[in-house]
């Protein structure tokens, strides 16, 4: 029977309790509806870059972003392409199967693989499919074996045992169950290739269908994408420890929490902007220059022309204007380079 071993530490209860005080700010927030799409949208794109490329893709975030929209990306890696838009199928699957609110089973962690490895370098890790041979962890740089996995023949009994406690644990903290049920199936490597990019959505989902969905406004995988070396670190932890999970929840739970402090963040400039465009009485192109500054400090009308190609430059620069009439944004710079930066 599949029985975690762990400490809650001060600094994995710290997490928790940051985690839900950003659960509670996104619950209560009000939010535009247009807002939250457009976020969404903009972390499920950067959670797709970062989990395929913990993996090895080669592809930038902008160049995600532009195969996400459709265009296309010269001398981008086909298998690199293919890996990130399956991450949206996968992601669509986990979505549905929120929505109907059936148990985790062994089929849909395997559907899920599936479409995250469906059609890359020639079905090579078999979609869907358990291994059927030993397969092992290799250092990239050293080629150097530094994790030996369960036997094929362990494999069903280990892939039962853990959903079944993924169903029934009804106790342990839903950020510490989602944690436990990534680390695991990383542990058990039931495929052949892919085990790493299953196992977060894994936990995703756990974290959903435990009413932590923090709006799906949240990217675990960039945090650990961020410092690879640390987030390898934090899963061998287990293994050095007699396979306590104390150290891996520590930082699993402080990800979850240093990523939603962030979303917190801009969470709270949404809403300062939209008061002040109500207050104010802004027009679409004004709401979008002051959610600029807000993100990026100043803006030049070469930046908002950028923003809006088809609009002239006469209008915007009366754009901008009206945000100085109305003691919003103040001009620096010379006649021919000014800068609008926020009022303080």
């Amino acid at each position: 029977m599949f029985k975690p071993q762990f400490s809650i530490t001060h600094r994995t209860a710290n997490a928790l309790t940051d985690i839900e005080r950003a659960r509670g700010f996104l619950e209560a927030a009000t939010l535009s509806s247009q807002w939250l799409a457009k976020m969404q949208n903009q972390i499920l794109v950067r959670e797709a870059h970062y989990t395929t490329h913990i993996e090895g893709t080669q592809l930038t975030l902008t160049q995600s972003r532009q195969i996400w929209e459709g265009q296309q990306v010269e001398k981008a890696n086909p298998d690199d392409i293919k890996e990130l838009l399956n991450y949206r199928q996968a992601f669509d699957l986990v979505a549905h199967y929120i929505g109907v609110g059936d148990p985790i089973t062994e089929g849909l962690i395997r559907e899920i693989h599936k479409r995250l490895v469906k059609g890359v370098r020639g079905d090579a890790a078999a979609p869907g499919e358990y291994r059927k041979i030993q397969n092992y962890v290799v250092n990239s740089k050293s080629k150097e074996v530094i994790y030996t996995p369960p036997s094929a023949y362990e494999l069903p009994l280990l892939m039962q045992e853990l959903i079944n406690w993924i169903n029934h644990e009804k106790i342990i903290h839903a950020v510490l169950l989602a944690g436990i049920a990534q680390f695991q199936l990383v542990h058990i490597h039931p495929f052949l290739d892919g085990n790493g990019r299953t196992a977060r959505l894994l936990s995703t989902l756990c974290l959903y269908k435990n009413g932590y969905d923090f709006k799906k406004l949240f990217t675990i995988s960039e945090y650990y994408d961020r410092d690879r070396t640390s987030y390898y670190q934090a899963i061998q932890s287990v293994r050095q420890n007699d396979m306590n999970m104390t150290a891996w929840l520590e930082y699993f739970s402080e990800g979850l929490a240093t990523q939603l402090q962030e979303i917190k963040t801009i969470g709270k400039q949404e809403i300062e902007q939209d008061i002040v465009a109500k207050q104010h009485h802004l027009s679409d192109r004004q709401k979008s220059a002051i959610e600029y500054l807000f993100q990026h400090g100043e803006m030049t009308i070469q930046a908002f022309q950028a923003m809006y190609p088809n609009i002239t430059r006469r209008t915007l620069q009366r754009d901008l204007r009206g945000l100085v009439d109305k003691q919003l944004v103040i001009i620096s710079g010379s006649t021919n380079n000014l800068l609008y930066k926020l009022r303080k």
